[in-house]
């Protein structure tokens, strides 16, 4: 990285010219951080802001905070790269409410899970072979295929870890917290994914759910070490790729590909997934209302990433049926594991919902993808 290029990633140069860009940009690390194996900073990476991006973190600095503590605005605003974020927020905020309000995109990550991984899966390839291709010819020799070689392995691990079981301690929340919100801004790695290693997932998300009900003072305190976890581990990560971006951009560059090449082994289309299902909400209900009257009638459970399911009579002693109540209980799914194989061998995974077609039809929107991409790239 050229000296000028160092002291402009110090300042917000951000202009009002580049907001099309940078929302499309904050839309497209939106919707990748929905999909697990993908994150946000994936995304960054190959639109060509992955170290604007890094620095406008970094730019939340002491300085920064003593001024917003002594309520001296401008001062602030002048410090921080808040015009960047505020651009890219906003389109990553619109991505997250189109796919998962209009178009839900974990919705069909279950019932066309070939269609979407597909799409990611050619979106990152291209994207690898788009980066090398950027990268001086000069820097392209055999002493780069080591930090490759050692990304690679890394991301592939990482995707590849087994989850297992964890406490729920201050500090092991802390650390949870802290480790996956530096994997939100890796690309290749997803921070949803290192809370599933972590155990966490469902943990979090049940403390979240609890908001706003009669248990509330106690998910907050049960997510203060998370919260504390993760500012402390963006404010350190950011400052760690800084760092590394300033005095050795073009080896972290090629490490941060090596992610994205660990990657593809969870984002392949075509994959045997194991699911785990955690309970999200019980709610007592009358047998005969006309909700629970569509549950008993189900006879196959909804391909989708939550569902609702009847659990027990909670007066089974009850003579008239009217007078009966049931659990109804809200269930959530999520993936644990997944194991890739060629779709021509599908038959080994006793899978006869495999759509082949869904999958390369995916892929080659994700290719096609590139060529937006490219454009997008040289708008910075």
């Amino acid at each position: 990285m050229d000296s000028e290029k160092k002291e402009n990633l110090n300042t917000d140069q951000t202009k009002w010219s580049e907001t099309p860009y940078l929302l499309i940009k904050g839309f497209l690390m939106g919707s990748a951080d929905i999909v697990p194996g993908v994150s946000g900073g994936t995304m960054a990476l190959i639109t060509g802001i992955y170290d604007r991006f890094i620095f406008a973190i970094k730019s939340f600095n002491s300085k920064a905070l003593s001024s917003a503590l002594r309520f001296r605005i401008s001062e602030l605003f002048s410090q921080i790269h808040w015009k960047f974020l505020m651009l890219l927020a906003s389109g990553i905020i619109i991505a997250i409410f189109f796919f998962t309000r209009v178009v839900p995109l974990q919705v069909y990550m279950f019932t066309h899970p070939e269609l979407i991984y597909g799409i990611f899966f050619g979106l990152i390839l291209g994207s690898i072979f788009l980066l090398i291709a950027e990268i001086d010819t000069k820097d392209r020799n055999w002493k780069y295929s080591i930090p490759l070689i050692l990304g690679s392995a890394f991301g592939f691990w990482i995707v590849t870890f087994v989850p297992a079981d964890t406490p729920e301690t201050f500090w092991f929340v802390f650390l949870t917290g802290s480790v996956s919100i530096s994997a939100m801004v890796l690309p290749g790695i997803s921070g949803s994914y290192i809370l599933l290693i972590f155990r966490k997932y469902d943990y979090v998300l049940m403390q979240l759910s609890a908001l706003g009900t009669g248990e509330t003072l106690t998910a907050i305190m049960n997510l203060m070490p998370f919260a504390l976890g993760a500012i402390t581990g963006l404010v350190v990560f950011s400052r760690i790729l800084s760092w590394l971006l300033k005095n050795y951009y073009t080896a972290t560059i090629v490490v941060l590909i090596g992610f994205l090449i660990g990657s593809l082994y969870v984002i392949w289309p075509y994959q045997d997934r194991e699911y785990t299902q955690s309970v999200r909400s019980v709610e007592v209900m009358p047998v005969t209302d006309q909700f629970v009257q569509e549950l008993m009638q189900r006879e196959v459970l909804p391909n989708t990433p939550s569902y609702y399911h009847l659990g027990d009579l909670v007066n089974p002693e009850e003579e008239l049926s009217e007078n009966r109540l049931v659990e109804v209980k809200r269930v959530s799914r999520k993936v644990i594991k997944s194991t890739p194989f060629l779709p021509w061998k599908k038959e080994k995974y006793a899978d006869d919902n495999i759509d082949t077609a869904n999958g390369l039809t995916g892929f080659l929107i994700g290719i096609a993808l590139i060529f937006g991409i490219s454009y997008l790239r040289k708008k910075e």
